[in-house]
Parts: structure tokens; C-alpha cells; sequence
């Protein structure tokens, strides 16, 4: 093994020095090798070190499986942090570690320079670690059982965090918004983008007014009338205020938490944040780091034998789906298109700035979507059918999947609902409905975290409903009915 490593470590170097004569700027990688077992254990928690749940095993059992049949392969696993870990399969052949090891360094290059990674914590691996040693403590303290309910529901919202307080300049310097809890008897003020009522300066006049100030002050704009129309739409009608960040309204006014129950939901909410960028940047990532790769393996000294071996398995790793879309391949297809097009600068600041929805939104085009054969689809009845083929409308159909990350957008509206303490949240319906029986079991978990009753509302089958839990028992209504028309 250590005759391994030595080999390794010069191997990287070599083509460590190759990746930044091309230009790409990251920061320093430690590999390991390690045996298939540890790296699915990697895969299925995020991260080498991180705190226990059930649901880690899970997924560990169905990525574990598929590579013991022989369904898919894990070839290594990069970690954000700055010096950078990546972990590679033991048993690869050293054609394949040539590879591999191209492929991470253009992943550290995305990650140390693409904006959005930009406020994600570069010690993140001491930080989970610290995170595993608390819950641990909490578990000795207050008991297994007692822990894990209150992981099993954090988690089972985990996604519904601000993702953009990863970027921008740093606001406080734990870069959580303040917020002022009125008495119920108060009128709501509020700080940051958190209320549980009406503000002041939300009435209709001021809006009005705010709207008239702010078009006297844009008629020298040459696109005034544009500008007139977008404050139409937005100000027509005084809109509740809207808070994103579910977990950290939890945090900060869930009456029925204790204090160590709100560290573990904070440590969630943490480690979310850290992941996001990652979720919203998959395509263009993977397309970056197989673009490079295949550009470095061009620029190494190989023999025939391993070249050969070098194409097979990049063909592999971009073949398309039967089963979906694969990253890799509508990632680099769409780079070695921008390649053609734009020089190396441009593509440097493209990696900069976009994202998996501005990069599909931007870069696809009627070209690629037929060169690359892409449609929507659905299932009807028994069978699969293709809807759509027209380019724009693939397009835009893939855009919207990928919006907020793939999630649904819920927000909180009122953390005093009808008077009773109750929390109040809404569903941004962009066009899919929640899945209903997820919908149900979820509200009951976040009851749980609240404390008290806790209502949803949301559009199914294109009429308004509140969904609500109270004593674990979850009841629906229309919108606008009162609670003695509740339907179970």
C-alpha cells in the first residue's frame, strides 16, 4: 500500500501540474484509497465524518448493492473543503486513477472559484465532526429514542433553508437575519425578511406611494414603460410578507423546543446549507470536471493499451440514461459546445457564475436539444409517451425542475395562526402538486418541532386547500371554509 501511494501521490503531481498549465486554479487535494465498503459509507452520509440516522444506512444499502450486482460504480468521491479530500476506489487500475484524479482537480477548480460555493465553510469536515460529537453527547443526555424523533422530522425538511444566504456579502456575522417577536395585542415590526403579520409600511397607500417615488425617479430610463409595467405586477396588491428559511424560523420561534433540540435543528440547518450549492450546481459541475479530464488524459504521455482503456471507460461515464438524465453527459455536451463558440477566458468566467438553471436557461439550445435527442415525456396509463419536442419547451421544462433546487418552495406566513400560536406555512405552486401522503406525514413531524398546531396551504387539482395537524391528526379543507368543513 505505501508503495501505492507513493506511485499515487506522483502521478497527481504530474498531472496536477498539467491541470494548471491549462489554466485551472485549485486548491491543494489529499487522495486516498480506500476500500469500496468505506467509500459507499462516504457517499451515503455526504461526508467522511458525520452524525448517525438510519436514513444514512439506507442509502448506503441501496449504492452498496448496486455495485455488489454490478449496476454502478463509484470511482471516487471529492470533498469541498480547503486542503480538498478525495477518496478513491481501491482495485482501480492506474488508467482509471489517471483519470479520476483529472476529474478532481477540475471539481476543486469549480469549487474554490464558482460563486456559489463562495461562503460554503472550507473546514467542514472538523465542523460535522464536531456536530457528530454533540448529537452524541445529546443522545448519553436525553436518550436515543428522544433524539432521533426530533432528527427524523428536521430532516425530513432539511431543504427548506434560504439557499441564497450562501452568497453575497456577509450581512452579520453569523449571517442570520434579527427578528422581533411581537405581543399578540403589538403591531408587527420586523427586521430581515421574517414577519408574522402585517408590517408597517405594507399597507396599500405605501406601497402606492413607494411606487410612484420610485417611477419619478427612474423617467430619465430608457426603459421606463418596462420598468412601470414589472411595478405594476409586483405592487397591484400589498402581498403577505414571506419567510424562506423554515429551519431557522423554527429556531427562533418554535415555542415547544428546548434549547439542545434547537442546536440539533441548527446543526441540520447548517450542514444543508453547506450541501446546496452542490445540488443546484450538478450538471454544470460534473460536465466541468468530465470536460477537463478528458482534455488532461489528451495531454498525458499514453500507451495505446491506455488510451484504448481511457476511452471505453469516458464513454461510459457519459452515456446517456434510460432511466433519466445523466449529469455528466448534458453537462460536457454543453461545454464542448460553449468550447466551439467562446474562448478559454470566457468559458473560466462562465464557471464562475452560472448555475445548473442559468447554464440550461443560457446555454441549451435548439442545436443540442436535437443533436442530443432530449424530449419530455410522461407516463400515460400503462405506458410511457412522448408530450413535447420542441426545443424551447424541453428546454424550459428542464429549467423548471431545477428551480429551488429541485424542491418545493414553502414558506412561513404567520407564526401566530388564528390567534393560537399556530404556524402557518404556504406552498409556492409553480404547476406540480405536493405529493399528498409525503405532504401529511411531513406536517406531522413538523408539528412535532413546533409544538403546536401547524397548517399548509397549497393547490391540488387546481383548487386551494389548508392541510392541518393538530394532535398528530392530520385535516384538510378549502380555502375560505371554515373548520367545521374539514375533510379527512
Amino acid at each position: 500500500m505505501d508503495n501505492e501511494m507513493r506511485a499515487l501521490s506522483t502521478m497527481a503531481q504530474d498531472i496536477a501540474q498539467v491541470a494548471r498549465g491549462m489554466g485551472l486554479d485549485f486548491y491543494p487535494v489529499n487522495f486516498e484509497i480506500v476500500p469500496a465498503e468505506a467509500l459507499y459509507t462516504f457517499g451515503a452520509y455526504g461526508m467522511p465524518v458525520r452524525f448517525t440516522h438510519w436514513s444514512f444506512g439506507k442509502a448506503f444499502y441501496r449504492m452498496k448493492l448496486q455495485y455488489d450486482l454490478n449496476l454502478s460504480r463509484i470511482y471516487e468521491l471529492v470533498i469541498n473543503t480547503n486542503p480538498a479530500y478525495a477518496f478513491l476506489l481501491e482495485g482501480n487500475r492506474l488508467i482509471q486513477n489517471k483519470l479520476v484524479i483529472g476529474h478532481v482537480y477540475a471539481h476543486v477548480d469549480f469549487f474554490k472559484n464558482n460563486h456559489y460555493f463562495s461562503r460554503t465553510p472550507k473546514d467542514m469536515v472538523e465542523r460535522m465532526s464536531a456536530h457528530a460529537d454533540r448529537i452524541h453527547a445529546y443522545e448519553i443526555r436525553y436518550g436515543r429514542d428522544k433524539v432521533e424523533q426530533v432528527m427524523d422530522a428536521v430532516l425530513a425538511i432539511q431543504e427548506h433553508v434560504d439557499y441564497r444566504s450562501h452568497i453575497g456579502p456577509v450581512q452579520e456575522s453569523d449571517n442570520q437575519p434579527k427578528f422581533i417577536v411581537p405581543d399578540k395585542e403589538e403591531r408587527q415590526s420586523c427586521q430581515g425578511n421574517a414577519c408574522t403579520g402585517k408590517c408597517p409600511g405594507n399597507s396599500a397607500s405605501q406601497f402606492k406611494g413607494s411606487r410612484q417615488k420610485t417611477r419619478q425617479n427612474s423617467i430619465s430610463s430608457p426603459y421606463e414603460d418596462l420598468w412601470e409595467d414589472l411595478l405594476d405586477d409586483e405592487c397591484e396588491s400589498p402581498s403577505q410578507q414571506e419567510f424562506e428559511d423554515l429551519l431557522l424560523y423554527i429556531i427562533k420561534f418554535a415555542p415547544g423546543l428546548e434549547e439542545w433540540q434547537k442546536d440539533i435543528v441548527s446543526i441540520v440547518r447548517e450542514e444543508s446549507l453547506y450541501f446546496y450549492p452542490q445540488i443546484e450546481t450538478k450538471i454544470i459541475n460534473e460536465g466541468w470536471a468530465t470536460f477537463w479530464h478528458a482534455k488532461i488524459m489528451r495531454e498525458l504521455d499514453l500507451t495505446d493499451a491506455e488510451s484504448l482503456e481511457f476511452a471505453v471507460m469516458h464513454s461510459q461515464v457519459v452515456q446517456p440514461s434510460r432511466l433519466g438524465l445523466n449529469p455528466y453527459y448534458l453537462g460536457v455536451k454543453i461545454w464542448d459546445y460553449l468550447a466551439k463558440e467562446k474562448t478559454i477566458d470566457e468559458l473560466f468566467e462562465l464557471r464562475e457564475t452560472e448555475n445548473d438553471l442559468s447554464f440550461i436557461r443560457n446555454h441549451l439550445s435548439k442545436k443540442l436539444v436535437e443533436d442530443l435527442n432530449l424530449f419530455n415525456f410522461r407516463k400515460v396509463g400503462a405506458h410511457w409517451q412522448v408530450t413535447e419536442n420542441e426545443w424551447e419547451k424541453v428546454r424550459d421544462n428542464l429549467v423548471k425542475q431545477l428551480v429551488n433546487g429541485g424542491h418545493p418552495r414553502i414558506v412561513v406566513l404567520e407564526g401566530d395562526y388564528e390567534g393560537k400560536g399556530g404556524l402557518y406555512l404556504k406552498h409556492c405552486h409553480e404547476g406540480t402538486d405536493l405529493d399528498i401522503v409525503y405532504l401529511e406525514k411531513t406536517l406531522t413531524l413538523v408539528q412535532s418541532l413546533w409544538g403546536k398546531s401547524v397548517a399548509l396551504e397549497t393547490i391540488v387539482d387546481g383548487k386551494k386547500y389548508i392541510y392541518e395537524s393538530s394532535n398528530r391528526i392530520v385535516s384538510r379543507r378549502l380555502a375560505g371554509k371554515t373548520q367545521g368543513n374539514d375533510e379527512t
